[in-house]
């Protein structure tokens, strides 16, 4: 089994102006600070006005699979589906990594119950495990880390996302949290594809993906880069244990509040 450690902060791509080819912007770290601002503001609106018409595209596309018959449309509308898909998943990792940008002068050592957190993750992504026919357990847990809600949700959510996109149909999600003395351990582990030993060290990089073969369904491949930046503001480990093939298992570990 590969087992990684991480503690120590990365390279924020969002303190560099979004770089990275991917998105067409790139500043160096010298660039001027208004530029990054005005980018970063800019991105905000794109990413909160692109919302409503994507909604309307998709209750558009609800409409249509309820009236449309032949095989042919059928299929067509699915593949609009899954793009409709790809875009909103796109488009919600950069809100959530514009977000945790802003919130980078608040207080984390916030007593953060887990109990909530836990149960509306789970209502949130019972529909999609459940069509994808995977199992997704969610173990409520009564502790509290020092925290931040907003923030270790968005890391919880974006692990669940992930294991879930990569567990084959018939596999298992679960989510549970334990106290090891001071400290409180939240793990989300999957019977899914595993991760490759050579991509464990770059996991966490902006625009990547474990398994860059994969695309269809995916986002940009900030998911994890956002809970490794989250959990440096937040002064949270993040620990990966993966057998490729088998699954794997990523871990929180955070301050007991009591």
């Amino acid at each position: 089994m590969e087992t990684l450690g991480l503690s120590s902060p990365l390279p924020s791509a969002l303190h560099a102006g979004w770089a990275g080819p991917e998105v067409g912007i790139a500043m160096s770290q010298n660039a001027n600070p208004g530029k990054a601002n005005f980018l970063a503001t800019l991105l905000a609106m794109a990413g909160h006005d692109l919302r409503q018409p994507l909604q309307i595209i998709t209750n558009a596309h609800d409409v249509l699979a309820r009236i449309v018959h032949s095989d042919e449309q059928r299929e067509e509308l699915a593949q609009a589906g899954a793009a409709t898909k790809r875009l909103a998943n796109m488009l919600g990792q950069l809100v959530e990594a514009l977000e945790l940008h802003e919130r980078s002068g608040d207080h984390f050592d916030l007593p953060t119950r887990l109990q909530s957190i836990l149960a509306d993750l789970a209502a949130e992504f019972a529909k999609s495990a459940q069509l994808k026919e995977i199992t997704l357990r969610v173990t409520s847990g009564r502790g509290a880390a020092l925290s931040h809600p907003v923030l270790l949700s968005g890391m919880l959510r974006n692990l669940i996302r992930n294991a879930i996109d990569y567990t084959p149909p018939g596999g298992s999600v679960s989510v549970a949290s334990r106290r090891f003395g001071s400290e409180l351990r939240i793990e989300v582990r999957d019977t899914g594809v595993g991760i490759p030993a050579k991509a464990l060290s770059t996991i966490f990089t902006a625009f990547q993906r474990a398994d860059e073969s994969r695309t269809e369904g995916l986002g940009l491949g900030l998911g994890l880069f956002i809970v490794k930046h989250a959990a440096d503001l937040l002064g949270h480990r993040v620990e990966v244990r993966s057998v490729e093939g088998r699954g794997s298992c990523f871990t929180i570990v955070a301050n007991a509040a009591w």
